[in-house]
């Protein structure tokens, strides 16, 4: 057990922290509570650091993103920022408990916060959103203001694009402001575009009515009745699409607003976000219904209804790994909603095998089935649900806040399908299914002479919901359906954290360490509630030890009687005249739960309680009340051993002696030990008796012999009285005449030879009993309410509590050693205690028990100080050598002969320390990712990702998910055999092959093989399709392979043609199906146009151009030259759209290049383009986001993985000195055999493999840094020997 250190323990929550909660890529979690920020480790569901340094209620908290490449210039650090309600922003070192900068925007108020994390430039920004229309931009290392933008409308809250990092979108009171043109380096120039929602029902001139389809169907002779029905089909389709649609509508006028009956109010709206899975999508939530508007056709594509008897939502968190909703409703309950998608298309007459579809025949429509749901809770006007978050590494495990300060933790898991009746207890609904590879691998699947992938036998850790479900757009994966099997979901409650039960009225420290208990010792705290119970905290860990319901009123105090049982009263306020109540006094033992009424069936109709004081070695009780006389109990025989005399003095204050008679006491004590068959343990200081709840259960019901013990009292005018209690005698001592300069005395404290009494005046009386002196001090503070010495010999400090704050005296030195002043410094106080001889404890209005340091100037300290219930594994807790290296040892281990999971690397003595940390945390690794880290079944890349997600490293991850796609990718179908992609990786990889031509595989394969190697191929090629595994999803957006790309736009396309409402939407689809090529139904689309519309002839003629086109290839250099005129004139779409026609895709890309639309560029390059015109389009936009005042190199780095070309990776890597990173790609590459060193690349892998040696040397590991120094040629001896002097000193 370590040493009590200053900390919070926090209990219900303030209105104002509604908004404040976030569970960051470090793995833990932090919420606002009052003007504490709490943070708390899930796994082991214990509060670990407390931040208290606002003066207000903390409003939002942000965990800082972790996307970034760290090294040792930057190590793994928890960085944390939160806002209050007064405008302070305090980033702080959470592990250290200290701020690393303090900064406002004059006292404004904060409404929204993010940190930004899709740029390379820093990784210090953060956005802040001011009332009622400023975005604010800041270092929030420094505290220094980059810019601030000043918009027109008041906004709400903000959400940035994971997509774009130029889009952002705010939430206004009655509008939804667009900006696309947010920059880091410079303010942004516009004023962001306004829309408003309106339902499409309130018409649009030109829009393609259902009429034109109705009086098409009409116009044959009579027409038949089945093509009547199909047109009435489609007629109904496109009406009831109409009334189902909400459309953004741009704010044309100045002043003008959205007047029709149609109009959706944006100030019932909960929500506004971005949804991370599917571009372009933006979610909307209501109490009753989520909508998803997607903001390329600038209307919603989907709509969740709440059903008529379902709990309105509060939140919802759009998942990214798998397009995945969890919602949270007002009663407490959390669902699963999953995106379902429909079987493909039915492919249109006009056109076979296009993916598109008519409308009315099948159904494109967003529908989020829900999945699952957990138990919906029992909630009062105290606890209503707050928020909820989720873990952003795994998706699925989720925090559920309370407002009484109740943190559930929910997990998601999967099960059997076939099981899911028993599970729910219900019909199942369609099975979900995994993405198969997770289990183990039987060494027989694989050829003899496969050395990789690894044999397996170990099932891969299902660590994300990733690896629970697969993509939505992979139903089947080729070649892997045999080991994939459908699953359901379902919630565990996998634990619940509870706080203070506010308000806490009570504070009582169980009986200090001393030399005789420090074996059995607990630092517990029993705190009594309002409502009735008693929580006993441990207070090294901070946790909720027990807590128990005993008493129906308010608790009025309690008073320990061993270390394992205490003794607590309380009664409910007095009503009436008479003023009579019920008193309940009640002896606890903490260890069974066991209650006893002390008093037995007195209690009823009696005077109120003021006083309960238990003798020092706890063997006698004082019960002072209000008007009755004062009682005095045994506690070893629960007998009442005097009633005093009605004359009996009123009792203002009352304390017992420290000092008794204990040697005659401790004689007889042992020899009754050493009697008894079964040995008690000692649990109180000094050698005191065995607890009650032990003394009573005594043969024959005898108690021990008994100590002498005294207690003294005041009455109304100050006099104190002297009582001494021996056994069953009470003897009456001497009388001290009252003190002139003091008043009616309110609370005595006695410890060794010093006594002092206070007064309701604010003055102390301080007796030196050993040289019968007095001193009177007058505090001036006013009435004092509680007086507590604290614990340990010799320690004379004293804690005063005041209706004004409390402070803290040395009372052997007569001075004043700190003071706090409420509701200034803290708000208004009702208990003081120690927790330690060091650590005043006070509980507050607000819910809140703080430990604090002797100067009562902190009430946080260093997460290494605290105890924890379980070891935490966290990398941002280690220093930053150490987590550095746990890093490298986790992730590949060449310099060894197998691998393993204890470091013995670092024989330095400087560098032990280190080393046992690192075992130490490997030690806390949960069983499966121990027992699958050793033999990962595709080696170095699956490793790094499995560490990544350990570490919470959000740039590791997404390197290594691409990363690990392709080279299975590349292994799986090598791109000379792919119809739009080439290997390009070794040599001159520019070089393209055409497709028409013969490649380097279709030479080999005119070599004439016998049937036996031609059917060990064709088997070989099948496993490796099979071990490919599941396309990448929708989040990945243009990082997904072309087959999936191409896919995804496909439906995209399709959903939107089946939305349109309007004459703009159809034109919009139009053009998009032009520059995928798709004219026939651009062409049918063109058709539709209304005759009575202005646009009606120009469409009829773009029809006809469009077919026209497609059928000769005449006039080409015409049309070429139009385009170029239209483009050079301002026209880029209609240009662009002209060049697609007569297939110069490659020229569309260039010119959009040219005009900065990178994006779109790259959307239509790999939708179109083969692969050498796909690679010259996007080796430009790499060398684009490679500028400086761009700086997206990670992003570059991703693209170039997701085009094959990993020299141009390692390349990047290297000029971006990420080393470490390098160095495993280039270990990955040859484990997959898709990198061959040559005489090109060789310099390029030595420099690689030279500094990650230096790297290593650098962590104080001369094995694994000698190792490298191995592989890079000539300068890599030349480190060697560098190292060997080095070491050697």
């Amino acid at each position: 057990m370590k040493l009590l250190c200053p900390r919070v323990i926090t209990g219900s929550l303030n209105s104002l922290n509604k908004g404040a909660v976030d569970w960051g890529f470090q793995g833990l979690l932090a919420y606002g509570s009052e003007n504490v920020v709490v943070v708390v480790e899930p796994k082991i569901v214990q509060v670990i650091q407390a931040l208290e340094k606002h003066r207000s209620p903390v409003v939002k908290v942000k965990w800082a993103r972790e996307n970034y490449c760290h090294d040792i210039a930057s190590p793994y650090t928890l960085r944390l920022a939160s806002a209050d309600t007064s405008g302070h922003i305090l980033v702080w070192d959470v592990a250290a408990a200290t701020t690393r900068a303090s900064f406002s925007d004059g006292g404004r108020p904060i409404q929204d916060m993010e940190w930004l994390s899709q740029q390379d430039t820093s990784h210090d920004l953060l956005a802040v959103l001011h009332p009622p229309y400023s975005l604010v931009l800041w270092n929030a290392d420094t505290g220094t203001k980059i810019w601030k933008k000043t918009y027109t409308e008041p906004l709400l809250s903000v959400s940035f694009d994971p997509f774009d990092a130029a889009n952002v979108a705010f939430l206004g009171q009655d509008c939804i402001l667009l900006v696309e043109d947010f920059s880091c380096h410079k303010v942004p120039s516009s004023n962001g575009r306004k829309f408003y929602i309106s339902n499409s029902n309130a018409g649009v001139s030109g829009s393609a009515s259902t009429g034109s389809l109705g009086s098409h169907g009409n116009g044959s002779a009579g027409g038949t009745s089945a093509l009547v029905s199909a047109a009435e089909r489609r007629a109904g389709a496109r009406q009831m699409i109409r009334n189902k649609v909400k459309m953004l509508v741009m704010q044309e006028g100045k002043h003008s607003k959205i007047e029709d009956a149609g109009a959706v109010m944006l100030t019932d709206c909960l929500q506004l976000a971005y949804h991370p899975a599917w571009r372009h999508c933006l979610l909307l939530v209501y109490p009753r219904e989520v909508l998803l508007v997607d903001l390329h056709v600038k209307q919603t594509v989907g709509i969740i209804p709440m059903e008529r008897t379902g709990s309105p939502f509060v939140q919802v968190f759009p998942c990214r790994q798998r397009d995945v909703l969890v919602c949270l409703h007002e009663n407490g309950a959390i669902t699963v909603r999953v995106r379902k998608i429909f079987a493909s298309p039915a492919p249109t007459p006009n056109e076979p095998g296009s993916p598109y579809m008519q409308i009315g025949e099948s159904n494109v429509d967003v529908v989020y089935e829900l999945r699952c749901q957990s138990d919906p809770m029992r909630l009062s006007k105290q606890s209503r649900v707050f928020s909820v978050s989720a873990c952003p590494i795994s998706e699925n495990k989720f925090a559920l806040l309370l407002g009484d300060g109740r943190l559930l933790l929910w997990e998601l898991k999967t099960v059997e399908h076939a099981f899911a009746p028993h599970v729910y207890n219900q019909l199942p609904m369609s099975p979900l299914h995994t993405p198969g590879h997770r289990g183990p691998v039987d060494s027989a699947t694989y050829p003899a002479d496969w050395t990789f992938p690894y044999k397996c036998n170990v099932a891969g850790p299902q660590a994300t919901i990733a690896d629970m479900i697969a993509p939505s757009n992979n139903t089947a994966v080729e070649g892997s359906t045999g080991s994939r099997h459908d699953v359901c979901f379902k919630f565990l409650l996998v634990g619940m954290l509870s706080g203070a039960a506010s308000p806490v009225t009570v504070l009582r420290m169980c009986p200090p360490l001393t030399t005789k208990n420090w074996n059995v010792y607990k630092p517990l705290l029993a705190a009594g509630t309002m409502c009735g119970s008693v929580q006993v905290f441990n207070l090294s860990t901070g946790t909720l030890w027990k807590e128990f319901s005993i008493h129906t009123c308010a608790i009025r105090g309690i008073e320990w009687v061993s270390l394992t049982g205490f003794l607590s009263y309380a009664y409910p306020t007095p009503g009436g005249n008479s003023g009579l109540i019920k008193n309940e006094l009640l002896l606890v033992d903490i260890n069974t739960g066991r209650t006893r009424l002390l008093r037995g069936d007195k209690g009823v109709d009696e005077s109120p309680m003021e006083l309960v004081r238990v003798s020092y070695l706890k063997q006698y009780v004082c019960v002072v009340f209000k008007d009755n006389p004062m009682e005095l109990w045994d506690l070893r025989s629960f007998t009442l051993l005097r009633q005093m005399p009605r004359s009996f003095p009123v009792i203002t204050a009352l304390e017992w002696s420290p000092s008794a008679s204990v040697k005659n006491l401790k004689r007889r004590h042992e020899s009754q030990e050493s009697a008894d068959s079964v040995g008690r343990e000692q649990t109180t200081e000094q050698g005191s008796p065995a607890s009650a709840m032990d003394a009573a259960n005594r043969q024959e019901g005898k108690p021990p012999g008994a100590a002498k013990e005294h207690f003294v009292f005041t009455d109304n005018d100050g006099q104190l009285y002297h009582f001494v209690v021996e056994g069953s005698m009470v003897k009456e001592g001497s009388k001290i005449p009252a003190d002139a300069s003091m008043g009616s005395i309110t609370c005595i404290a006695w410890k060794g030879d010093m006594m002092v009494l206070a007064d309701v005046d604010g003055n102390l009386s301080i007796w030196d009993l050993k040289n019968r002196i007095s001193r009177a001090i007058p505090t001036d503070r006013g009435w004092i309410k509680k007086v507590r010495f604290a614990p340990g010999r010799g320690n004379m400090k004293l804690v005063i509590l005041y209706n004004d704050g409390v402070d803290v005296w040395d009372a052997k030195d007569v001075e004043l050693v700190s003071s706090i002043k409420t509701p200034k410094d803290l708000p208004k106080l009702h208990d003081i205690e120690w927790a330690a001889s060091d650590r005043p404890m006070l509980s507050s209005e607000d819910g809140c028990i703080r430990v604090l340091d002797l100067l009562m100037r902190s009430s946080c300290s260093p997460i290494q100080h605290h105890d924890t219930v379980e070891p935490i594994f966290s990398p941002y807790l280690l220093p930053g050598r150490a987590s550095l290296s746990l890093q490298y040892h986790l992730q590949h281990q060449p310099w060894r002969d197998e691998y393993s999971l204890t470091m013995t690397d670092l024989v330095d003595t400087a560098e032990e320390f280190t080393q046992r940390l690192v075992n130490e945390q490997v030690d806390v690794l949960d069983r499966d990712v121990r027992s699958y880290l050793p033999s990962c079944r595709f080696g170095v890349a699956e490793r790094c990702l499995t560490v990544g997600r350990l570490f919470g490293d959000e740039s590791e991850i997404y390197f290594w998910t691409v990363a690990l796609y392709y080279l299975r990718a590349e292994k799986a179908r090598p791109m000379s055999k792919s119809d739009s992609f080439a290997k390009r990786q070794q040599g001159h990889g520019d070089v393209f092959v055409p497709r028409g031509g013969t490649t380097v595989h279709e030479v080999q394969d005119l070599v004439e093989l016998d049937n036996k190697q031609r059917s060990e191929a064709e088997e070989t090629d099948k496993l490796w399709e099979a071990l490919r595994g599941p396309a990448l999803d929708r989040c990945w957006d243009i990082l997904t392979d072309g087959a999936t790309f191409q896919k995804n736009n496909h439906e995209q396309l399709a959903l939107h043609e089946s939305k349109r409402t309007s004459y703009e939407l159809t034109q919009q689809c139009v053009e998009e199906m032009v520059l995928l090529g798709q004219g026939d139904r651009a062409v049918h689309m063109l058709l539709e146009t209304d005759a009575d519309s202005e646009a009606y002839y120009a469409d009829c003629l773009r029809a006809c151009l469009v077919a026209t086109i497609r059928s000769s290839g005449a006039s080409q250099s015409t049309i070429k030259l139009v385009a170029t005129n239209l483009i050079a004139n301002g026209k880029l779409s209609e240009g662009i759209q002209l060049l697609c026609l007569i297939d110069k895709g490659m020229d569309a890309c260039r010119y959009l290049q040219s005009y900065g639309k990178w994006n779109m560029a790259a959307w239509l390059a790999k939708s179109t383009l083969d692969y050498s015109e796909c690679l010259e389009v996007f080796k430009r936009w790499v060398e684009h986001l490679c500028i400086p005042t761009v700086n997206l190199k990670s992003k570059a780095v991703l693209i170039l993985l997701s085009l094959g070309q990993f020299n141009k990776v390692i390349e990047m890597l290297y000029s971006m000195r990420q080393f470490r990173r390098a160095a495993l790609f280039i270990e990955a590459c040859l484990e997959f055999e898709v990198l061959n060193i040559s005489s090109d690349n060789d310099a390029l892998i030595e420099a690689v493999y030279l500094e990650y040696g230096r790297y290593l040397s650098n962590l104080g590991n001369k094995t694994a840094a000698v190792h490298y120094c191995g592989k890079a040629g000539d300068k890599g001896q030349q480190l060697r020997k560098e190292l060997d002097i080095l070491f050697e000193q």
